[in-house]
């Protein structure tokens, strides 16, 4: 069990999130995508993601085992105002944290090459977390945000409702049914025994719509606190809107391969890069470099002894899902 060790001031410096938060969304999604819980929640999701998802978002499973510790840096607190400030504060994470933070995973679950470039701060491997990030967030929860946003707004509602009617106590005390508030700690199940002194610093209650059954939180206790919760809702609220349908269907216009390598070039590459990103031959990526090229998707130009791609304005339009701004 854990218990969150509460002060005066930090009950007067608790917060409730009014938005889901991007990043916690991808992170705990990867974990619901690994595995078979909360099917009628989940199941469909699950079985369009795992069909549609582009190979280069399959880093995130190297780093998001589906029970047990990810990295903290997955979830910076800027991503909780927008994912791109989100996925910046990612890409530019010291070394030395990734170092540490990769060597604790690895303590727990075999380090691949790509986690140990990464945690060697090599740029490349830097630049294809970005990726990968971007790639699963296009498929995987920028579809179903709407969706997202609705569940957690109806959730904050309740707990709004609760607040003004018992103050913060009432709050922490009706949060979900794993929590138990006994002034001034808050006792939660679901957690190894251990213990989290606030010291003043407040807590911040993210909702979440992808975290399951309990409670959880950032691993290391110096960190600003944050305690992610699991919204209640019914199965079935999770839905795809139809104004993302030509987002969901670039694997369909394009065909798998050749849509994640225009994902992949979405910040620029060589060819070398876009066959380590879709994980193909160099002779495949340089193959489909020059499909998309012909349709007018993207440019090569010569840089020293590489071949460097870049997104046209029709690309760039085209994984964005934003023809009609050509117009």
């Amino acid at each position: 069990m854990l218990r969150i060790h509460f002060t005066r001031d930090d009950l007067i410096r608790t917060t409730l999130a009014d938005e889901p938060d991007p990043l916690w969304e991808v992170l705990l999604s990867v974990h619901q995508l690994q595995g078979r819980d909360g099917t009628g929640h989940y199941g469909t999701w699950r079985e369009r993601t795992r069909r549609q998802l582009p190979r280069p978002a399959g880093h995130l499973v190297q780093l998001a085992p589906p029970r047990g510790y990810s990295p903290d840096f997955l979830t910076p607190a800027e991503s909780a105002d927008s994912f791109e400030e989100g996925v910046e504060k990612v890409l530019t994470i010291p070394r030395r944290r990734f170092q540490h933070e990769l060597d604790i995973l690895a303590q727990r679950r075999p380090a691949s090459q790509w986690t140990r470039q990464l945690a060697d701060g090599r740029s490349e491997a830097v630049k294809d977390l970005g990726h990968a990030l971007h790639a699963y967030h296009r498929y995987a929860i920028a579809p179903y945000w709407d969706s997202i946003r609705s569940v957690v707004r109806v959730d904050l509602q309740r707990q709004v409702s609760n607040m003004s009617g018992g103050g913060v106590d009432k709050l922490l005390g009706k949060l979900h049914p794993s929590v138990r508030w006994e002034s001034p700690v808050l006792h939660i199940d679901g957690f190894p025994d251990d213990d989290l002194h606030l010291d003043g610093r407040g807590i911040k209650l993210q909702p979440s719509v992808f975290c399951w059954k309990k409670p959880t939180k950032l691993h290391d206790p110096l960190l600003p606190p944050v305690l992610v919760y699991p919204v209640q809702y019914a199965p079935g609220s999770l839905h795809r809107v139809s104004g993302d349908a030509r987002s969901l269907s670039l694997s369909a216009l394009l065909g798998s391969t050749r849509a994640a390598a225009l994902e992949a070039i979405a910040d620029g590459c060589t060819t070398t890069q876009l066959a380590r990103r879709c994980q193909i031959s160099l002779a495949g990526a340089s193959r489909q470099a020059g499909i998309l090229r012909e349709a007018g998707l993207i440019t090569t130009s010569r840089a020293g002894q590489a071949v460097q791609h870049d997104l046209t304005a029709l690309g760039r339009a085209v994984l964005d899902g934003s023809m009609n701004s050509l117009s």
